[in-house]
């Protein structure tokens, strides 16, 4: 299993929150489960921590047109950056 870090902004923060039974349902078929963190200087700016055996899918899902629609309702903005562990 493998950590990725996903960073992103949002349009509307409460929308987004509310948003978080979508990500469980959206991100299962490719996760182990996440954790959430908020910037502590930009509220709009979010940080999601997830453990996953299979990055592929996961990017597959996150990419997939027809979510957009979530991602919109969510207010999610572009860029989605990524970032992976470091093992040492």
């Amino acid at each position: 299993m493998a950590t990725y870090v996903f960073r992103h902004k949002v349009g509307d923060i409460d929308a987004w929150l509310k948003g978080h039974s979508d990500r469980v349902r959206l991100f299962a078929p490719a996760s182990n489960g996440f954790r959430t963190f908020q910037d502590a200087d930009d509220p709009k700016s979010i940080l999601i921590v997830v453990d996953t055996d299979n990055i592929e899918k996961l990017g597959a899902i996150i990419n997939d047109p027809k979510n957009q629609p979530i991602k919109d309702r969510h207010t999610v903005l572009e860029p989605i950056t990524m970032s992976m562990e470091i093992n040492f």
